[in-house]
């Protein structure tokens, strides 16, 4: 099979490709250029396409004896994952660039290239595993299923559940089996001198980590109220878009509260450009409600029992989730959980399996149900 290997210069992409043509695949190296202006030289782990992220992979490729490329998809990421972060947040969602970067990018743009160029598939660095199981509408073929990686700390099936079967078909993620402490000991002694290299950290392309002031760069500043539940006025911000669902820090509320309790970002509106805060109490919620659906084998039909994971890295809820019109994820989860935010994403499983995910439209509380959960 003639695989195309997504090497970002990181020792997770580089083992990937290695194991990729230990299995006997043809393995060309492809580096995405995703910033338009990379920098010299890597200021920090959060960095991302550099030049010196390059040479690492082109020096990993030289070493595994592939061809090698670097595929200039800088407008594209721009467009795709980067303004639409600046638009998410613009409109009070909170958006996972990740996941759009792997629905636009890595599965989109990349593959789409890469099947035009003649090559069948494309293999990443990924933690998460392609499990092929009998499909049952045709009993003599096989239908492969998306599952959660062996190493929990380094699980990425979150990042992945917009995927479709179609595009599922066509990836390979070989490090889904393994502990990353073990990929690196794998490439220590495959020789990469990238075996001891810092991974990096969402979101790559804030490389200082300054969410809010990138943002305020980009958006301005528009000073507004900070408010309680009530309406009493607080403080002040200088934009609603640089806050989330669940924050606390960083508010700079200049009305203490009476009680001594803390207090966290209950919602945003970034039309009348209001932040509203409250006690830990009103974070809570078990009703999600979700769009954009992306399923990841056949779409679930009728009422079904699944977990429900709302970040990157985040605990897996016990829920119920039913589609609505073809169109319309809910999600009736059996205890409030808090933080949850219109933008992020709703992943689902069934055990480890990966059923798809949906962009969270709302939230809400049904009555008659518990009290928040951590």
């Amino acid at each position: 099979m003639r695989v195309v290997a997504a090497m970002s210069g990181g020792v997770d992409s580089a083992v990937a490709a290695a194991r990729m043509l230990d299995a006997g695949h043809e393995v060309v190296g492809v580096h995405l250029a995703l910033a338009q202006s990379a920098a010299t030289l890597r200021e920090s782990a959060r960095g991302c396409c550099t030049i010196e992220d390059a040479g690492d992979a082109r020096r990993v490729a030289d070493r595994l004896g592939i061809p090698f490329y670097v595929w200039d998809m800088a407008e594209r990421f721009k467009a795709d994952v980067v303004d639409d972060f600046v638009a998410e947040y613009a409109a009070g969602r909170t958006p996972n660039p990740c996941l759009r970067c792997n629905e636009k990018i890595k599965f989109s743009a990349l593959l789409d290239k890469a099947l035009a160029l003649g090559f069948d598939a494309v293999a990443t660095g990924h933690y998460a595993q392609v499990v092929e199981v009998p499909d049952p509408a045709v009993p003599q073929e096989v239908r492969r299923e998306l599952h959660r990686a062996v190493d929990m700390a380094k699980d990425q099936s979150y990042v992945l559940g917009v995927l479709t079967e179609d595009q599922l078909a066509r990836a390979f993620f070989p490090l889904g089996d393994t502990t990353k402490p073990q990929i690196r000991e794998e490439a220590r002694e495959r020789g990469f001198s990238i075996a001891k290299k810092p991974d990096s950290h969402d979101i790559c392309f804030i490389a200082d980590g300054d969410t809010r002031g990138w943002l305020g760069a980009r958006l301005g500043e528009r000073p507004g109220p900070i408010v309680d539940h009530e309406g009493q006025v607080l403080g002040e911000h200088g934009g609603a878009h640089g806050y989330t669902v669940g924050q606390r820090r960083g508010l700079g509320l200049k009305v203490p509260p009476a009680d001594g309790s803390k207090r966290y970002v209950v919602s945003t509106d970034t039309r009348s450009n209001t932040v509203v805060v409250g006690p830990e109490e009103l974070l809570g919620v078990d009703l999600i409600e979700g769009a954009h659906l992306r399923w990841c084998g056949p779409a679930p039909t009728g009422e079904v029992r699944v977990g429900a994971q709302v970040r990157a890295h985040g605990q897996e809820h016990p829920a119920t989730a039913r589609v609505e019109d073809g169109q319309r994820l809910v999600v009736h989860l059996d205890e409030r959980i808090r933080g949850v935010a219109p933008g992020q994403s709703v992943v689902l499983y069934d055990g480890t399996r990966v059923v798809g995910s949906a962009t969270i439209s709302g939230t809400g509380r049904r009555s008659g149900t518990g009290g928040p959960t951590p």
